[in-house]
């Protein structure tokens, strides 16, 4: 059924007046000015499936699951506003495209801090270290990445481990992939022989029994949580309530629930 355009503009009008009384002072701003998709609510734009950092839970509020979904519904909470997440291609994310064309507030989606990325992105504070690693099937003679050349491994487009591989796998068959998801449906179906890309999301894959994880690579890397370059605001309200999850200790219980303590 079709609405005049009075009537849809009306409509709109309402609805925004509705949600910017919900925390924020106008639409699209919060109380601290940050600027938001959406009045009263934190978008966030995650490359899901990627456990342990993210996957689908139709049984929980969100939709989502996860480490960095975690991290951001106490983020939302912390900043009064509502959450919404929403699947992102990685790509997109790590690009600055969802970000600067107005998809979401955040990506929140395993992103490791780089220069590169700082150009066309800001960045939150660190809030996890990564390392890269290697995973094979569980009987392959594969040890290390000197033993790739002429091997098919897989990796993620747009990602620090693709960049790793293309330095550190000297003469191996790259094989890029648009997400986790398609990189392990290939190696269980022969198509590659080993995935190269960061430390938890191969663990997961090893936890089976059928894969196992043969070499971890120390990159000095941090995630952060991706956002609009030059919305600072917003950028600071972050880093404040990732400062206060680890003074108060919610940070070290949301870690404890995915990671092994050391």
């Amino acid at each position: 059924m079709q609405k005049s355009r009075l009537s849809v503009l009306a409509l709109t009008t309402v609805a925004a007046l509705a949600l910017g009384a919900c925390g924020s002072d106008d639409s699209g701003k919060t109380d601290s000015g940050a600027e938001v998709v959406k009045a009263g609510t934190l978008t966030v734009c995650s490359d899901v499936p990627y456990p342990p950092f993210e996957d689908f839970d139709k049984s929980s509020d969100t939709g989502f699951k996860g480490f960095d979904v975690d991290v951001v519904v106490e983020v939302a909470e912390r900043l009064d506003l509502d959450l919404k997440i929403q699947d992102s291609s990685f790509d997109a994310l790590q690009s600055g495209t969802a970000l600067n064309s107005g998809q979401c507030d955040i990506a929140a989606s395993a992103m490791t801090i780089t220069e590169d990325r700082k150009k066309n992105i800001d960045f939150s504070d660190g809030y996890y270290d990564s390392e890269q690693s290697l995973l094979v099937p569980a009987k392959s003679k594969i040890a290390g990445i000197g033993d790739l050349k002429g091997v098919k491994i897989g990796v993620q487009q747009g990602t620090t481990g693709k960049a790793y591989a293309e330095k550190n796998a000297k003469g191996a068959d790259i094989v890029t992939f648009p997400s986790d998801a398609e990189m392990f449906q290939a190696i269980k179906a022969g198509q590659v022989e080993a995935l190269l890309q960061d430390l938890p999301v191969n663990l997961d894959h090893a936890t089976g029994g059928e894969y196992k994880v043969v070499e971890t690579y120390k990159t000095d890397e941090q995630y952060g949580l991706a956002i609009k370059k030059g919305n600072t605001q917003l950028v600071e309200d972050v880093n404040e309530a990732l400062t206060a999850m680890r003074e108060d200790g919610t940070y070290d219980a949301i870690y404890n629930t995915y990671f092994e303590v050391k």
